[in-house]
């Protein structure tokens, strides 16, 4: 099992339409004892159960390997290369291997060290403050879970430690495909640099910069809102007809953050594909016009507005801010710190974050792959390029 510093939350989610406050009070009053009550139901787990979870987990695994979109591969793959062997850099999804060993013993065992009180959070939305504190009062204090009392004696606080480097998967991708129509094998190329946690001042600069680079696939669909005018549409997909996808991701945590690009491309463009993110990397830190910070603002400040127009984002906003951070950003402040970014403050995270080793994840045809000391070597040069190579032979 992975057990690193993130906020790893599990939700118990219930919504109701309503009329009358008795219904809500009702309702809430049974959500709440069911609760406290769910923990029991995994002492009368039957071996069977167990058995029909590890085939489940069996099957994801599967299913991963054969999906045409390899973005959740490739994102174990980056944080594997950028934190080796390390909390976030450990495997996310179950290795093989374990899948056997899971059983009642060692489920019992991580939920004595990491479901206790001060790692939880109740939260509600659309119901009074001190009536769901009560309604905790009387049906989760005091609860017997069915892992026992004993207090956590393993928990790992490790910090996560950037270290760089590479992770490869030679993989033959000529035969993904959704349907009888093919596919057109591609490379997938992930490169990041380590960014910021959200705990830091710099989270809301990053988070703007990640917007600001953008990106999709090719066959992204166009209009208001969807990104057209980012610099990977612009500067990548509008330009160079070979390019499949090019797509900033960022991912942060309590202790540290990844900002990557994906790209994806034939195998026998991999090197030049390679040399026009790094290029980009480069660019970061350079000069940010106005128009296009301020773009990147808005669409940011719109995105978040609108996922919060939905009550389960809200009530997993609420878990997951209070859980991590011990308090609340309401809405208006999240977008008064997005409005005070300024073109300095984007070109200083950038130029920070230039500084560090990369992380590189490739899938699929390595065969032009560059090495990962040229990736480092374009990342550290001003231009972006790749060492010159020559061959006697082609």
């Amino acid at each position: 099992m992975k057990r690193n510093t993130l906020v790893e939350l599990l939700t118990f989610w219930k919504n109701w339409h309503f009329r009358l406050l008795l219904d809500l009070t009702a309702k809430m009053k049974f959500c709440l004892r069911w609760k406290s009550m769910g923990v029991s139901v995994t002492a009368r787990h039957q071996d069977e159960e167990v058995e029909m979870t590890r085939m489940a987990v069996q099957f994801e695994l599967e299913d991963l390997n054969l999906r045409p979109d390899p973005e959740p591969l490739l994102t174990e793959m980056i944080h594997e290369a950028a934190y080796r062997e390390n909390t976030v850099g450990l495997h996310r999804f179950c290795p093989t291997e374990n899948i056997a060993k899971i059983n009642r013993e060692v489920l019992h065992s991580y939920l004595r060290n990491y479901y206790t009180p001060d790692r939880m959070v109740l939260a509600g939305v659309g119901v009074e403050h001190e009536h769901l504190v009560d309604c905790a009062r009387k049906y989760l204090l005091g609860v017997q879970p069915a892992w026992g009392s004993a207090e956590a004696v393993d928990i790992d606080r490790s910090v996560a430690q950037y270290t760089g480097g590479i992770a490869k998967l030679e993989r033959d991708m000529s035969n993904v495909s959704l349907g009888p129509t093919p596919i057109p094998e591609l490379t997938h190329i992930m490169v990041g640099l380590e960014s910021c946690s959200f705990l830091e001042e710099d989270f809301i600069p990053f988070a703007v910069l990640n917007m600001m680079m953008g990106g999709g696939g090719s066959f992204s669909a166009g209009g208001p809102g969807k990104g057209m005018f980012s610099r990977l549409y612009l500067n990548v997909l509008n330009r160079h007809h070979w390019m499949y996808n090019a797509t900033s991701y960022h991912h942060s945590y309590e202790d540290t953050g990844l900002l990557c690009i994906h790209a994806s491309a034939d195998p026998r463009q991999v090197r030049e594909m390679v040399e026009i993110i790094t290029k980009e990397f480069i660019l970061m830190g350079g000069t940010v016009d106005a128009v296009e910070l301020e773009r990147a603002k808005t669409q940011l400040t719109s995105m978040l507005m609108m996922n919060l127009e939905s009550r389960p984002v809200i009530f997993e906003d609420v878990g997951r801010q209070v859980l991590a951070t011990r308090s609340r950003k309401l809405p208006h402040e999240l977008c008064t710190l997005i409005r005070n970014v300024k073109p300095e403050d984007v070109k200083r995270v950038a130029s920070k974050m230039l500084r560090g080793k990369p992380a590189v994840a490739a899938l699929g045809d390595l065969t032009d792959l560059p090495t990962y000391e040229h990736i480092q070597t374009a990342l550290s040069s001003k231009d972006g390029r790749l060492p010159r190579t020559y061959r006697l032979f082609r």
